[in-house]
């Protein structure tokens, strides 16, 4: 096997698997921003995967290849209002961040399954018969060497989520919004002061992260598991959580930390391809993604500086 067949297969497997944390960890890094903590991105991500499957499943016939396409648009609706819960419950109610976002990951789950059973009679959906696939960006796959790297073969999706990351970076960081944002994250008071609504612009980066959780859902479903069951989205709005610290609350460095994860989870699946690796028992190369998140999350998480008043409840003074 030639270098670049070994660097096209794993850059391709990366990509796919590093799109849905990319687009969750930007969420996450919305709503902390903010100054609220958001715990729940992997039952955010649970009910993204549920309707973009169920949407799929039900106008695949009609929207053809379109259809996943469309899902993440219902994924992102989904995530949106199941992030509602976890906004209501922080900003208006001042519950527990940590608590409000521990049920929406149990409850997630347990909702979506309840669902499938009613609308299906069993506890997951069948295979999807539209996904993402892979894609040719044509011109761009006739550079020599890098083209059949990076953009032969390779997800359409993964390199949205790559724009969408230095999108949010210049929305957060150059923008009069962005400041507005990070000003209620940092001091809610001094902004305050200042005029600002603290308590919509909190609800806008928690709702902003439900977006795009529900969006990272919809596109794992749709490209790597094909169904729904409870199953479906197995720790990955942690490791999205995760990249998100380790990338310092930044959306670029969210990015950087998602592609890493993706490399380490598509290792368990293309390892068996490689030399050296091809060694290594499966069992570990299975573990190492979670693993790894463990490890960053101890390394880095105690040297890494949140916004100020991230988890902090807010209440106005009269």
């Amino acid at each position: 096997m030639s270098l670049q067949v070994i660097l096209q297969l794993i850059v391709g497997s990366t990509l796919v698997y590093a799109a849905p944390l990319i687009f969750t960890a930007l969420g996450g890094t919305f709503s902390e921003r903010a100054g609220i903590v958001n715990v729940g991105l992997e039952g955010i991500m649970i009910m993204g995967a549920f309707a973009g499957v169920v949407f799929n499943l039900t106008f695949a016939t009609q929207f053809g290849a379109l259809t996943p396409w469309l899902g993440l648009l219902v994924g992102a609706l989904m995530g949106v209002i199941f992030s509602a819960l976890h906004a209501v419950a922080t900003i208006t109610l001042r519950a527990d961040h940590i608590v409000s976002g521990t049920v929406m990951n149990l409850l997630a789950p347990a909702l979506g399954v309840y669902l499938i059973k009613i609308m299906y009679g069993k506890g997951q959906t069948t295979m999807i018969s539209q996904n993402f696939g892979y894609v040719n960006f044509i011109g761009l796959d006739k550079i020599p060497f890098i083209g059949p790297i990076f953009f032969m073969k390779t997800s359409a999706p993964a390199w949205v989520a790559v724009v969408v990351a230095f999108i949010a970076f210049w929305f957060l960081f150059k923008t009069r919004f962005g400041l507005r944002l990070r000003s209620v994250g940092e001091n809610p008071q001094a902004a305050d002061t200042l005029g600002l609504n603290v308590y919509a612009l909190r609800y806008t980066g928690v709702l902003i992260s439900g977006m795009f959780g529900g969006l990272g859902g919809a596109l794992f479903a749709q490209s790597i598991s094909g169904n729904f069951s409870a199953t479906t989205i197995v720790g990955q709005g942690f490791m999205a959580m995760a990249a998100m610290i380790f990338g310092r609350w930044n959306p670029i460095g969210a990015m950087g930390a998602a592609l890493f994860f993706g490399f380490s989870q598509s290792m368990a699946i293309v390892g068996a391809q490689l030399p050296v690796l091809d060694h290594i028992p499966s069992v570990y190369l299975q573990i190492a993604p979670y693993v790894l998140t463990i490890v960053i999350l101890v390394a880095f998480f105690a040297k890494s500086k949140a916004p100020a008043a991230d988890g902090v409840n807010y209440i106005k003074s009269v």
